[in-house]
């Protein structure tokens, strides 16, 4: 029940703070707090749900703040774990626990927002030219969500560091085993000579090894998705309207040359990329809903009586609230403070009728009506009278059960003795 209390308490106290948010009315928090069973590696991890009745439509990011909200106050519970829906079944955030953008269903949330974003600044840009309501936009953005990761592996030789280095050499000499031939010893029983030793072919070879560390750099680009690919836009642009000679409204189109100046200032708002291929279309074409009436602007003392809609809607506001204060004052304040201010008179009970003495006689007397006594000292006698009643006759019937049990009686009153002999 304790648990029960505090999981209660603290959905609570989230749905109080979400309504405190702009845009919402009311909030149903509901929390899913798992717990982690004995001898088990495996922890589940919590979640949320909330129920929001909004007025209107809530923004991107007051959707993340409720959810960072409500993981910051929750133990263990992560944004991706929590969902929020409207009263009217929209899924606002999806609890499906997953970093991944595309996945979660933010690309479209995130086109559409990039695309109202540059609609506004164009609209507000062209109207503060034009005129307000006299453009028309239309944006079109492509992305690309793709998510690429690219490595470069590059090589400089000319960076090369001595790694290891070897050297071998080898020397290598042969000599003649035959003596050279002489006349003394062809002789008929000459000693033969040895050879003299004298190499005969000789060879020196020299081996070198050298290994070099060539310097390496690797880069990895990872190009996260969402890039916009291209940007399509189309502005309408209405003309300028005038009184001719007779008073009537006369349409003018705009020039050439006010056209590029838009269209520059258009391209600078957006961003404007050639190489992207980004393309904007500017057209000065006649709304179908002229202006009804050209009003000159006042000029001296009378441009002060110039009102907007906020002005009128505050002087109603602060009409009604003077109402109300006026409402109140008459119906409420005036009657407390003449109630405090008169004193009360104080009411004096009625005489009690004087009896005749017996054997004498009276004279008749004219009938008088007696004043209803009402007074709080009336009810208290009343109420004494009901109490003295009820005690009489709560001791008849004590005194009843006495004569009927005269035994039962005796041990009673014995036993009360003996409990308090004072």
């Amino acid at each position: 029940m304790q648990n029960i209390n505090h999981l209660r308490a603290l959905e609570g106290e989230l749905a109080r703070t979400i309504k405190g948010i702009d845009r919402v009315q009311a909030a149903r928090v509901h929390l899913v707090l798992p717990e982690r069973p004995l001898f088990s590696r495996d922890k589940i991890e919590p979640s949320a749900s909330i129920v929001l009745r909004v007025r209107g439509a809530l923004e991107a990011q007051q959707v993340r703040a409720i959810r960072h909200l409500i993981a910051s106050a929750v133990n263990g519970l992560k944004p991706q774990r929590v969902s929020i829906v409207d009263e009217a079944g929209r899924l606002l955030a999806d609890g499906s626990a997953t970093d991944d953008p595309a996945a979660a269903g933010a690309s479209d949330e995130r086109q559409a927002a990039f695309e109202r974003r540059l609609k506004e600044q164009i609209e507000s840009i062209v109207s503060s030219v034009v005129g307000p309501g006299r453009a028309r936009v239309q944006l079109s953005a492509d992305f690309d969500f793709n998510r690429i990761t690219e490595t470069f592996d590059r090589f400089d030789p000319e960076g090369r560091v001595l790694r290891s280095s070897q050297t071998r050499e080898e020397t290598t000499a042969t000599a003649s085993s035959e003596a050279p031939a002489s006349v003394s010893t062809e002789l008929p029983g000459a000693t033969p000579t040895a050879p003299n030793g004298t190499p005969r072919d000789q060879s020196r070879k020299s081996e070198e090894t050298v290994n070099y560390e060539i310097s390496r750099s690797t880069k990895t680009e990872v190009t996260e998705g969402g890039r916009v690919k291209r940007i399509s836009a189309a502005v309408l642009v209405d003309g300028s309207y005038g009184k001719n000679d007779k008073g009537d409204v006369v349409y003018q189109p705009r020039s050439k040359e006010e056209l590029d100046r838009i269209g520059a200032l258009v391209r600078t708002a957006i961003g404007f990329d050639q190489k992207r291929g980004d393309q904007i279309e500017i057209v000065n074409l006649r709304f179908a809903e002229a202006p009804a009436a050209l009003i000159a602007e006042p000029a001296g003392w009378l441009s002060f009586l110039q009102f907007t809609k906020d002005d009128i809607m505050r002087a109603i506001e602060l009409v009604v609230m003077g109402l109300l204060g006026l409402v109140v004052v008459l119906f409420v304040v005036r009657p407390l403070v003449r109630r405090i201010v008169t004193p009360e008179e104080p009411r004096l009970p009625a005489p009690a009728p004087q009896l005749p003495a017996a054997g004498t006689a009276t004279a008749p007397q004219p009938e008088t009506s007696v004043p209803t006594v009402t007074s709080q000292t009336a009810k208290m006698i009343d109420m004494a009278q009901v109490q003295g009643q009820v005690h009489a006759q709560s001791i008849q019937k004590v005194g009843e059960l006495a004569e009927r049990n005269p035994h039962e009686t005796v041990a009673i009153v014995r036993q009360w003795l003996q409990d308090n002999p004072a």
